[in-house]
């Protein structure tokens, strides 16, 4: 198999986020099955090649370049227009098209679905982000009631629904990185977490929604949105609730009644089977098998199946007015 590089901006503190920890998280999964490496574009790092010095150093005919910086990806694109480049697919929404000649591995199927529609000429595949096995129930006692993130969260969550809560129960906000986040989950009842509204305001999608998934591992209750890649893996009523659901006083009272009831919503370890590394390694290892055969072909043959340009959807929509005129035409000829 061809060697991959996984192209970051960088990799220290000033780029931490969670697309940052999924790609050097898949990074060492594929070392298992195939060459890898990541390498930085921005930044050159110690003990880290630099995009600049592969493409005059190196002979990338037996490479793979992952892209997946969602505002770098139309620039790194068309750098690497004339080399084997893979775009990996967190959040949608960047308003930008690819050429059928890169492939996209998706993280969640709402991503699928957006480039499915978006680019219905690339091959497409689907693979989860990896939720590590620190992230399981160990049977703690859980003395947090209830715990809530800072980041992502709506200003509904941290200053009407919080507030509420801390005068009635033992409630913990972070608003800072957590080294033991396995930990802290396992020690909490109640896990919130509300980022529709910070997604609408940044015009993307929930990618994921690691932070979630995570929690339900570790045995959390979780009341939680619904938007974008969350409603791949969420359902509520049946392994979490809704939050922000018709109005504070009601929300006050769901989550007082989940708090103190014995009755609460479990989930067996076969629920987590497709996000952890096994299942990940295999998907990957499969994914990996068709785009080696798939750059092995671009080399001869070019691509020639029309894409759904802005014209093209233009000339069909007219195609398809004149198509019904006539029909209905006919049908109100007399016999």
């Amino acid at each position: 198999m061809r060697k991959l590089y996984f192209l970051v901006p960088g990799t220290d503190s000033k780029f931490a986020c969670g697309g940052l920890w999924a790609e050097l998280n898949i990074c060492n999964l594929a070392k298992q099955i195939c060459p890898a490496d990541v390498a930085t574009y921005e930044q050159r790092e110690q003990d880290t090649p630099f995009l600049e010095d592969l493409l005059t150093t190196e002979c990338l005919d037996e490479v793979i370049f992952i892209i997946s910086w969602g505002f770098h990806t139309p620039k790194l694109a068309h750098k690497l227009k004339h080399y084997n480049v893979v775009y990996h697919a967190h959040s949608v929404g960047y308003r930008f098209n690819l050429p059928a000649n890169i492939p996209i591995i998706t993280v969640s199927r709402n991503t699928l679905g957006y480039w499915g529609q978006k680019s219905p000429n690339s091959l497409i595949y689907y693979l989860p982000n990896h939720i590590s096995d620190e992230f399981q129930n160990l049977g703690l006692e859980r003395d947090i009631d209830i715990l809530v993130q800072t980041r992502k969260s709506s200003e509904y969550l941290l200053k009407e629904l919080t507030p509420t809560l801390q005068n009635l129960c033992n409630v913990v906000v972070l608003d800072s990185y957590v080294d033991e986040l396995a930990k802290l989950f396992n020690r909490t009842k109640i896990y919130l977490y509300d980022s529709a509204e910070y997604w609408a305001v940044q015009g993307f999608s929930e990618g994921f929604g690691l932070p979630p998934m995570e929690a339900l591992a570790c045995g959390c209750q979780v009341f939680s949105s619904v938007n974008g890649a969350l409603a791949d893996y969420l359902d509520p009523g049946f392994n979490c609730h809704k939050i922000a659901g018709y109005s504070r006083e009601y929300d006050v009272k769901r989550i007082l009644r989940i708090l103190n009831s014995p009755v609460q919503l479990q989930l067996s370890e076969n629920f987590f089977e497709i996000y952890r590394a096994d299942n990940i390694s295999k998907r990957l290892r499969k994914i990996l098998d068709e785009l080696n055969h798939f750059f092995d072909h671009r080399k001869s043959y070019p691509a020639n199946i029309q894409g759904l340009t802005k014209r093209r959807i233009g000339k069909l929509t007219i195609q398809s007015f004149f198509t019904k005129l006539g029909k209905k035409l006919n049908l109100n000829k007399p016999s």
